[in-house]
């Protein structure tokens, strides 16, 4: 399926400078946005950079799109304060243009963090309640909550992406479990892109790894079939962190790191 014109929020973050050539083979033009450099527009590439917390600008991002890959906003912890205007207006702004230039597909990049004060002993799916851990869990908690209430009431198609931690390999222990390849990230949103309905699906973006925290059975219906794992990696990152902390809320809890980050001084 080759789309006329695909928008990316976020192309030049880490995925987004990762999916923007494997995107553009999905698409006649590939509309790159983000606040920061996006460098020299290549052949069948609009750059349009638009900051998200003004509703006008992203009304003009939408206009034309096909579909929405959106990877913009903070994506790490910090004051509620920016990830309220880059993740929460921010998304807002998104959803309200989409309605009204009539984009019907949304894929949202969500987050593992969502989930991040469950315990690294159990195995969840995207059906179990929300625990964020984290004010930017939180973000992406409401940008769900959001795309649900798009979805319901204006029929705007959204998958999530909870995603894991999608680098070159896996960096410590806790990514053993939650890695997502590149390669695999690509099976995913174009999954999550041509599937041929998706309603308001919830799916971890994860490969196939031999430790799991996280069950896709209730997304299987997009068809995403992670390939690699970080099982290959194992003896390295072991041999690199060889002992772990148990009474550490980073080695306890899914989110790492993320579930101890704070109080951020206002």
């Amino acid at each position: 399926m080759t789309f006329k014109r695909l928008l990316l929020t976020g192309a030049a973050g880490a995925l987004g400078r990762e999916l923007r050539p494997r995107l553009k083979r999905h698409c006649e033009v590939l509309r790159l946005s983000d606040i920061a450099d996006l460098g020299r527009g290549g052949a069948g590439e609009e750059l349009l950079p638009a900051a998200l917390e003004r509703a006008d600008a992203v009304l003009r991002l939408l206009d034309g799109v096909d579909a929405v890959v959106h990877l913009g906003g903070i994506s790490i912890e910090g004051p509620f304060e920016p990830i309220l205007q880059a993740n929460i207006v921010g998304v807002y702004n998104l959803y309200e243009a989409a309605r009204q230039q009539r984009v019907k597909r949304i894929v949202f990049a969500s987050s593992n963090h969502v989930t991040g004060f469950y315990r690294q002993d159990e195995v969840i799916d995207p059906r179990a309640p929300m625990r964020p851990d984290s004010y930017y869990g939180i973000s992406k908690a409401f940008g769900e909550n959001l795309s649900r209430f798009y979805f319901d009431r204006y029929a705007i198609e959204t998958v999530c992406l909870r995603i894991g931690s999608s680098f070159p390999e896996p960096k410590d222990r806790r990514m053993l479990a939650t890695w997502l390849s590149y390669d695999d990230l690509e099976r995913l949103v174009v999954a999550s892109l041509t599937a041929p309905a998706v309603g308001c699906s919830v799916v971890y973006g994860v490969s196939a790894n031999a430790t799991t925290w996280w069950d896709n059975t209730s997304a299987s219906h997009l068809g995403f079939r992670p390939e690699d794992s970080s099982e290959r990696f194992r003896a390295a990152v072991e041999a690199r962190q060889p002992v772990l902390d148990s009474s550490d809320p980073a080695t306890i809890f899914q989110g790492g790191a993320f579930v101890k980050q704070g109080p951020f001084e206002r």
